[in-house]
């Protein structure tokens, strides 16, 4: 799925002012609410990532963003944040079992 990076407006230099969105649809068809949390791998990060998701404002199909400082340094250490107002990175994120995806640069030339 093609999901894009997010960031609300605050400071671009802090880590918590980024996340990723995922769209409603991609959400319906990937995830389960009774999850809680997935578990990401961020392409070159050498961790993987837990992101709650047992919140409204996943569900509700406007905001759909995975938020977690983790996500913001990962962005920003691989250059893809701050962006060009107006002009987010896409990515690409795919289900790698239950609840856990790999997210990794899409190249959409």
């Amino acid at each position: 799925m093609i999901i894009t990076a997010w960031h609300n407006g605050q400071d671009p230099e802090k880590d918590t002012s980024y996340g990723l969105k995922v769209h409603d649809d991609d959400i319906k068809r990937f995830f389960k609410r009774e999850w809680g949390v997935v578990t990401l791998e961020l392409e070159g990060a050498s961790r993987p990532v837990e992101v709650n998701i047992d919140k409204p404002s996943f569900w509700d199909g406007v905001c759909g963003q995975l938020v977690r400082k983790e996500i913001g340094k990962w962005l920003r250490q691989a250059g893809l944040a701050p962006w060009p107002k107006g002009a987010p990175p896409k990515l690409e994120m795919t289900p790698m079992s239950e609840n856990r995806f790999s997210v990794h640069r899409k190249n959409l030339r």
